[in-house]
């Protein structure tokens, strides 16, 4: 009899077992939140691939990775939740409690607000908040007037999406745990964030050179604040988050006068769906959410924004309207790909050509993170093993 109830267990050993040889993958659950669900054989994938890859998580071999959800063929197939680090700045490796992931559980996906706030953008243009992206930013900064000189009167809307405003920011100079990045030292000042930001010294002509640059998105949510009359939160909520469902959001951080410091936090679901979203043209449930040309500026490299090196990441990337591009080569074949990134391992990656939308969350802020890694070697093989 015990022999007979220990087979019976390992037979219904699910991907939440921390089991490295015995257990399949369990679909995801359908909560009715707009994402359908089914399996990894539904979309002819290779779950022995997959459950590779999470042995590796579960066994540390690929650390603090949160979340890893896998969307096919207009399903989500693969959801995964494992242990990790909640964030907190001022500790060691930027680590707080260790914690059990869940799905109900909001992660803070750092610089992948960048792409949100940029889909805000896009549809506050497209409802006529905004004229166009070549209006000149202090078009929408009456109260930065002073700062209008020494050529920053030509930064325009589309600069600060593509990341080439040409004001000085070193953000990549310095860790972020230091406050000789001025991501960091914006914190550390007693000036307005906005004129922190706008009183950098030019060091490019606006439009020609790649500088990242938090410091552009923070001023592209005063432009929606400015123009619209509403939050980032408010305005993020009625026109994005609610026609997709998404309830549970915040944008956790602001500075003491009310400016946003962009840093979403959401759920990996919810994250899903807004690559889903961009998978399909702009289109969720039959309805055109985000603009359709807007889509197409956000997943094609802006004009000399194509051979960015990235700190901790392989080879040269594109840059959009605050997106990021960038080819994978996969079995001698090129897959071009883009998504959204954020410090620590926050990723919504769109690969069109195979028609999918892979999401990971992750605490990896002093280390490289391994979600390419895990693409590259488990999800896009598993995707083309048939």
């Amino acid at each position: 009899m015990i022999l007979i109830i220990s087979i019976f267990a390992l037979s219904i050993i699910s991907c939440n077992s921390d089991t490295s040889s015995r257990y399949t993958c369990q679909p995801p659950d359908n909560i009715n939140d707009g994402l359908n669900v089914g399996t990894l054989d539904e979309v002819n994938i290779d779950s022995a691939l997959i459950v590779k890859a999470v042995n590796k998580i579960q066994q540390d071999k690929y650390e603090e990775v949160h979340s890893m959800l896998i969307y096919k063929d207009n399903k989500l197939v693969f959801e995964e939740y494992f242990k990790g680090h909640q964030f907190k700045w001022d500790a060691s490796k930027h680590h707080d409690d260790l914690v059990a992931w869940d799905r109900n559980m909001l992660h803070n996906i750092m610089s992948a607000t960048k792409s949100v706030t940029s889909v805000c953008v896009g549809i506050a243009i497209e409802k006529g908040f905004i004229k166009s992206v070549h209006q000149s930013i202090f078009d929408y900064l009456p109260e930065h007037q002073h700062l209008r000189a020494d050529g920053k009167e030509k930064i325009t809307i589309e600069h600060l999406l593509t990341m080439t405003s040409g004001l000085e920011w070193r953000e990549w100079s310095a860790p972020y745990s230091s406050s000789d990045n001025p991501n960091i030292g914006i914190w550390y000042q007693d000036k307005d964030p906005i004129t922190y930001i706008l009183e950098k010294p030019p060091i490019d002509k606006p439009g020609t050179s790649f500088n990242y640059s938090s410091g552009n998105t923070i001023v592209l949510g005063e432009i929606i604040r400015n123009a619209t009359k509403m939050t980032i939160d408010e305005f993020s909520y009625k026109y994005l988050f609610k026609p997709l469902g998404i309830d549970s959001s915040t944008w956790a951080v602001k500075y003491e006068n009310g400016v946003d410091a962009n840093n979403l936090k959401i759920t990996p679901r919810d994250m899903a769906k807004i690559g889903v979203t961009f998978l399909n043209n702009g289109i969720w449930n039959g309805k055109q959410i985000i603009p359709e040309q807007w889509f197409l500026k956000s997943t094609r490299s802006f004009p000399g924004n194509n051979k960015i090196k990235v700190p901790g990441e392989d080879g040269e990337n594109g840059y959009s309207y605050s997106w990021w591009v960038k080819p994978i080569n996969s079995s001698g074949k090129r897959i071009n790909m883009f998504y959204a990134m954020g410090w620590g391992g926050q990723y919504i990656m769109v690969i069109p050509k195979l028609n999918t939308v892979v999401v990971f969350t992750g605490g990896n802020y002093t280390r490289k993170s391994p979600a390419f890694k895990i693409l590259k070697k488990y999800i896009i093989p598993a995707i083309e093993y048939t």
